[in-house]
């Protein structure tokens, strides 16, 4: 009996008792649902808390800083550019930024903000993923030092004549970073000192600058890593702070014994991209080798996205046990068609059709029945991933502090897998009444009424 006989006659079979087999479908694509729409909860989830620790940083970039020490070994632990360059000859290391960080005083109008500067090489601001609102961020061919704000820079702002400020208000200062005078003092040592003076004791205020502004981040009601700093091109930077200070300590910077500021300039971090976030573990303990502090996002979404695994492996069981229970539905549905075709079989087997035809005959209907029930069963599950996503959108629907727009989500490969496991647990479920039909006696099937 050749294929396309025994997969025609097999549906033919299915069509002629439509209710039972479409109960028997019915339990497949409740479990083929339930599966595919459990797993989809599972990655999902996964992904959204991937994407939310990716907005808090790099997932394969490593954080070098200088031990907390004033021990002597710490000055020979600081961040140097022979240290830079050879972070960047260690294998798996794609490339490394060196990073100045300071405090800045900005001023607009009669607007006063403390902010965080961050200063690195243009690959390095490229590496940080910023999203660019206005402008744009600073680039090699800037002629001169160029600032680039962070979406919530205006709220370090107050005004200092009446004491209000974003934190007791509720409502950021507008201030105009790309059309506006924006001065930035350098020296907030001596800014503060200014400023605390009285007519016996005065200090001269230091000198500001108008540095121009290049963009600012897009506007968004989420936290990223990038929101409350000011960015610029460290190539730009130490020129510009060497001509602000002079002989003198720039702020940050280690001093000598006699408190002379060194030759050199030091940085406060080094960023360290890797490959690939398995090598990141590798790296950073040998970074931690060398003595210097290492930090990264792998060490803690490993855990995390393990824990998530464990997750999604209870969701998948639970989708399972529904296709357990349509398994022993198709397995009964199979054995009721045995008893009432077991004539029909007899027939066939005294008329030569071999007993692997036979077999085969209840596995095909077996596997129709699965694959109907899995096309119908991932066509229902997309519909109710679009129910939940809608009701969930942008809530943290589960609790676990991860806020999503796309709670449930189906990959390709999980719908094609979920009809092939479908056809399979089916063909699996009817092997038994497959087998029990190949080994039915011939006359006694033909006697049977």
């Amino acid at each position: 009996m050749k294929f396309s006989d025994m997969l025609t006659n097999g549906a033919s079979n299915l069509w002629k008792r439509k209710l039972r087999s479409a109960l028997t479908i019915m339990g497949v694509v409740i479990g083929v649902a339930s599966i595919v729409v459990m797993v989809s909860l599972g990655l999902g989830l996964s992904q959204s808390m991937m994407e939310e620790y990716a907005s808090y940083g790099s997932m394969t970039q490593i954080q070098v800083e200088t031990p907390y020490s004033d021990s002597t070994s710490a000055e020979d632990l600081r961040l140097t550019d022979a240290l830079v360059a050879d972070f960047a000859q260690m294998e798996h290391v794609e490339s490394v930024y060196p990073v100045i960080q300071m405090p800045v005083i900005s001023i607009y109008g009669g607007y006063v903000g403390y902010q965080q500067l961050r200063a690195t090489t243009i690959g390095g601001l490229e590496s940080f993923g910023i999203e660019v609102g206005e402008g744009r961020i600073p680039s090699e061919s800037d002629d001169e030092l160029t600032f680039f704000y962070g979406k919530d820079c205006a709220t370090n702002f107050s005004n200092p004549k009446t004491g209000q400020d974003y934190w007791s208000t509720g409502v950021a200062p507008d201030i105009d970073f790309m059309g506006g005078s924006l001065f930035t003092v350098f020296d907030t040592n001596a800014y503060y000192a200014s400023q605390s003076s009285d007519g016996t004791n005065s200090v001269a205020p230091p000198k500001k600058y108008l540095i121009p502004t290049c963009g600012t981040e897009q506007e968004s009601e989420y936290y990223t890593q990038n929101s409350w700093y000011v960015f610029c091109d460290i190539e730009k930077l130490i020129p510009k702070l060497r001509q602000v200070f002079k002989k003198g300590v720039i702020p940050g910077q280690p001093t000598t014994k006699s408190g002379k500021p060194f030759s050199e300039i030091f940085y406060s971090q080094i960023l360290v991209d890797v490959d690939d976030m398995e090598n990141v573990a590798e790296i950073q303990e040998y970074i931690q080798g060398l003595g210097y502090n290492a930090y990264s996002n792998a060490e803690w979404i490993s855990s995390a996205m393990t824990s998530m695994g464990y997750v999604q492996a209870v969701l998948g069981g639970i989708g399972a046990v529904s296709l357990f229970v349509a398994a022993i539905g198709i397995t009964n549905t199979m054995m009721m068609s045995i008893y009432e075709r077991t004539r029909e079989i007899g027939v066939m087997k005294v008329l030569g059709c071999a007993l692997e035809n036979i077999r085969t005959m209840f596995l095909i209907e077996a596997g129709i029945i699965g694959f109907v029930g899995g096309l119908i069963g991932v066509g229902l599950s997309y519909i109710i991933s679009a129910i939940i996503n809608y009701v969930s959108n942008g809530s943290d629907a589960l609790g676990l502090g991860v806020t999503t727009s796309h709670l449930s989500r189906i990959p390709v490969w999980l719908a094609l897998l979920s009809v092939v496991f479908a056809v399979i647990i089916s063909m699996i479920a009817g092997f038994v009444p497959s087998q029990k039909a190949m080994k039915l006696s011939p006359l006694a099937a033909i006697r049977n009424e």
